[in-house]
């Protein structure tokens, strides 16, 4: 069995991250369209799309590099990523007076780098994902820059598992939560508070069928690699997973479903039509399942949706929302 971050160490991790990020709020998603689509179900939506950089990711980012010492600070750091994590590190390292290089791929949404630079990192593109993985490693190596992961380490979880701690204060007693994952360093650190606040509560995880890093890793029993990942939601296309991500997944999750770009597309049109929000592929994930696979599961329920991100600009959406 592994180690939950105790409840302590979450609360605590909140605390330090308070003078930087805000604590986003819920909303309980009611209108004609989702209630005739998942009728005698509640559903409360995290909307972690409205916290600084548009995600949730500044939580670890910020949480990994305030727990830096001076020279580590002095040396700066880097990092790997399509998009929402770069801007998250870019950001991180504004506020705290830290020099960034970020590594995305060439294929990245240009929103998203041209963000990481207006934040202030030098960014640099590889070939794909693995190429930027190692070219982050290189620029560790040679630069002493310090890598900031954009979903291992203890650190990291602790700052994701502030959003479980939140939700689970916010909206106390819920049955369920849908969590979307691609590293899985969203769901690891959430299903870690879920657990300790809400122990009796269903955890979903949300994966691409284009991607389904968790799934194949849970089917193997291990950490897997994929060969390759064909999904529109690139914020949950990780090539890898990691270890101590991918067991508090395996021993925090109730299930995971697989679910197609088609349904992701559909939820991205039904969020703007009801809510009225623009968000990328991988935030309308967890609502793809819920009225998708887990309809009927959920029906009678209250469910917590997890909304992580907004980092897409107009052509985008109006590409990937048909």
């Amino acid at each position: 069995m592994t180690d939950l971050p105790t409840l302590d160490a979450i609360v605590s991790a909140r605390t330090e991250l308070d003078p930087y990020l805000i604590q986003t709020p819920i909303h309980r998603w009611r209108g004609s369209e989702i209630d005739s689509l998942s009728s005698d179900t509640e559903v409360i939506l995290k909307l972690e799309l409205w916290q600084y950089t548009g995600t949730f990711k500044p939580r670890g980012a910020l949480l990994v590099m305030l727990a830096l010492d001076e020279s580590a600070r002095a040396a700066g750091v880097t990092a790997v990523s399509a998009g929402n994590h770069a801007i998250a590190v870019a950001f991180a390292a504004k506020q705290l007076n830290v020099s960034a290089k970020v590594v995305m791929p060439k294929n990245a949404n240009n929103y998203r780098i041209e963000r990481s630079r207006a934040y202030g990192a030098e960014v640099v593109l590889a070939d794909d994902v693995d190429h930027a993985f190692a070219l982050a490693h290189e620029i560790e190596a040679n630069e002493g820059r310090y890598f900031v992961h954009p979903y291992e380490g203890p650190r990291t979880i602790l700052g994701t598992a502030t959003v479980g701690l939140e939700f689970c204060r916010q909206a106390p007693d819920l049955d369920a939560y849908v969590i979307p994952i691609g590293g899985g360093g969203l769901c690891a650190g959430m299903s870690s508070a879920i657990r300790q606040l809400a122990p009796a509560a269903d955890i979903i995880g949300v994966e691409p069928v284009g991607a389904p890093l968790i799934r194949k890793s849970l089917d193997a029993g291990k950490p897997i690699r994929l060969d390759a990942i064909d999904t529109i939601a690139d914020s949950l296309g990780a090539p890898h997973a990691t270890p101590g991500t991918f067991a508090l997944l395996q021993e925090n999750l109730t299930d995971l479903v697989l679910i197609r770009d088609a349904a992701i597309r559909s939820a991205m049109s039904l969020m703007f039509r009801e809510l009225k929000f623009a968000v990328e592929p991988a935030a309308a994930a967890a609502t793809a399942a819920l009225l998708g696979p887990l309809k009927d599961r959920m029906r009678g329920r209250r469910v917590g949706v997890l909304v992580c991100g907004s980092n897409t600009d107009i052509p985008s959406f109006a590409r990937d929302a048909k």
